[in-house]
């Protein structure tokens, strides 16, 4: 009786604050999908994995629920890892080709601007920091326009000559009694020290 007391509260809660509806995508408690129905005593969400799960509204009136179906754009954030062998006017010409890629690009709203910065010495790299929004919030269009970005940049960085870093490996090779020297394993990209 007092379970289904809560429920009911947490219901009241609910239909009161409003903080989802029903077709809107929600993450609450590593569940991520969409409202199907908002009952008397649970909010059923249809998850992304296509499972549908039941959370009790004494829950959700006290979890912190992210509604991604009221966000106002898509915010993508990104890092470009260029070769520690890129010179510092490629670095330069690395920003810019990226920076006029972005410029009034689709979905952009002149309040926020894309932003490309050199931030970082990585330590098999050096970073370029690149952040854009995307309007409307529509997932598969953003989606979309990413791999184009992407894709734009491939291009104009192998027309610059201006290379993207590869993962670093470093083996360590210790030589063990009665070892030759240089017997080890060597990995692909590897650096030998």
């Amino acid at each position: 009786m007092q379970d289904s007391l809560k429920n009911l509260l947490g219901s009241l809660m609910i239909f009161m604050d409003k903080p989802y509806k029903p077709g809107q995508r929600i993450v609450v408690e590593g569940h991520d999908g969409f409202v199907e129905q908002i009952g008397l005593r649970s909010t059923k969400i249809r998850m992304l994995t296509g499972a549908q799960t039941s959370i009790p509204n004494e829950r959700m009136a006290r979890l912190d629920i992210e509604n991604i179906g009221r966000r106002s754009f898509i915010r993508r954030q990104s890092s470009i890892r260029l070769s520690y062998d890129t010179l510092a006017a490629k670095v330069r010409k690395a920003v810019e080709i990226i920076k006029d890629i972005l410029h009034n690009h689709e979905g952009m709203r002149e309040e926020l601007p894309p932003r490309v910065f050199f931030d970082e010495f990585n330590p098999d790299s050096l970073n370029i920091f690149m952040s854009y929004w995307y309007h409307p919030p529509r997932r598969w269009k953003a989606m979309q326009f990413d791999e184009r970005i992407n894709l734009e940049i491939m291009e104009r960085f192998a027309e610059a000559d201006i290379k993207l870093a590869l993962p670093a490996i470093k083996n360590y090779l210790r030589r063990a009694v009665g070892q030759r020297p240089g017997v080890g394993v060597r990995s692909r990209n590897a650096t030998m020290e």
